[in-house]
């Protein structure tokens, strides 16, 4: 107790100083952030196309990078790694979403606290769109799909809604960056409705914002892809994969988490991506069929093939098309055999010989044999360490 005594009998000796003299000596939006340490000083951030964008921060979880960013599709596959990546610089994430409330939850334990901020809004109401990003410096639209449905077209996902984004971002004045994802293959006289309409989009946004970075990735892996799962699932369910045609049709899928990675890369730059089309493809270049038996080896079933011409595969996904806008009530998710993706495998969409890629922003990407398909282990008969393709008797300490 005496000790006690004594500690405060020396503190009220001291001197009080005035708090209009602490933020003198240090600013308080800079001294909480860290910019009076050397190691973390301030980078000025400066009009689009030049400067770095990120300006303080460690770059972990609980430093401030400068970024506040409105992203817009996170509650989609792409999205919640997009999140990840920009908490993990210690960004602030505004996550507009149009469902419900439990939708981006998974997304909040991403960053620090209060760094994740879920927004409600109406992709048809300009006046919520400029509430999600009347505080950010960067927006991402990562918005697409890959079929339609009765309140929703190819033109409105994919193309209008970039559109309003684009013309909302301008018309904020306070944008540095803006990101389009659109998707390798875009182009206006593709057969696909995917295709023309993300190369509609594309236009859209330079049109708006020429300084925009528009990002083209190949088909995504990654453990809630929407293709290999899409193809394992009915493997398991029908005992063969169809090949649309012969199977010949050359593609060049990507692990997800690159995808992501070089988002991230485009913000932290000096401007140069700013401005640019990059078009993102993996490392290997597979045929249908070849990605299929990738499949097979890995879920360790027996390859079973059955060769479908693309006339009777479009006629066997035309139903679904014909009655989506007809029936009063919705139909249910187009499963391998969807009508536009279907298109898509009439032509190869591989990456240009001249175009930007990973390599130009820094970027290695993975190959997908291996860990980026490991999540194909639990389609495995028996569980993750078994499969019909091996012996159930053999010792499950043996396989990996």
């Amino acid at each position: 107790m005496q000790a006690i005594t004594r500690r405060l009998r020396h503190q009220s000796v001291q001197p009080a100083t005035s708090i209009s003299s602490l933020k003198s000596v240090y600013p308080l939006s800079d001294y909480y952030n860290g910019a009076d340490h050397r190691r973390f000083g301030s980078t000025s951030v400066a009009a689009p196309g030049t400067g770095h964008l990120v300006r303080k921060g460690t770059g972990g979880r609980s430093s401030v990078s400068g970024i506040i960013a409105t992203v817009f599709g996170t509650t989609g596959f792409l999205g919640r790694y997009v999140v990840q990546q920009l908490a993990k610089m210690g960004s602030q994430v505004l996550v507009p979403f149009r469902g419900c409330e439990d939708d981006p939850r998974h997304l909040k334990l991403m960053g620090d606290l209060g760094q994740i901020v879920p927004m409600k809004f109406n992709p048809r109401d300009d006046n919520t769109i400029k509430a999600t990003m009347a505080k950010a410096n960067v927006v991402i639209n990562l918005i697409g799909r890959e079929y339609e449905t009765r309140n929703y077209s190819f033109e409105d996902v994919n193309h209008f809604m970039a559109e309003r984004i684009a013309g909302i971002a301008k018309e904020h004045g306070g944008i540095m960056r803006f990101i389009q994802i659109s998707c390798l293959g875009a182009s206006s006289s593709s057969p696909s409705r995917v295709f023309s309409t993300k190369a509609a989009a594309e236009e859209a946004v330079l049109r708006e914002l020429p300084w925009a970075t528009i990002m083209r990735p190949a088909a995504m892996i990654g453990t809630e892809d929407r293709l290999l799962n899409k193809w394992a699932q009915f493997v398991k369910k029908f005992n063969f994969f169809p090949l649309f045609g012969d199977g010949s049709t050359r593609i060049q899928p990507v692990y997800v988490v690159d995808v992501a990675a070089a988002v991230t890369a485009a913000l932290k730059d000096d401007g140069t991506s700013m401005g640019k089309i990059y078009e993102l493809g993996g490392p290997d270049i597979f045929t249908v069929h070849e990605l299929a038996e990738l499949m097979y080896d890995t879920i360790r079933e027996y390859p079973h093939y059955v060769k479908v011409p693309f006339p009777v595969a479009k006629a066997v996904a035309m139903p679904r098309e014909i009655l989506l806008k007809k029936v009063p009530f919705p139909l249910p998710r187009p499963g391998l055999f969807n009508l536009d993706e279907i298109n898509a495998y009439t032509s190869d969409t591989i990456v240009s010989d001249n175009a930007l890629t990973f390599q130009d922003l820094g970027i290695v990407p993975h190959k997908l044999k291996g860990y980026p398909t490991e999540y194909l282990i639990w389609y495995r008969k028996g569980g993750p360490k078994f499969g019909s393709t091996v012996s159930e008797r053999i010792n499950p300490e043996a396989w990996p």
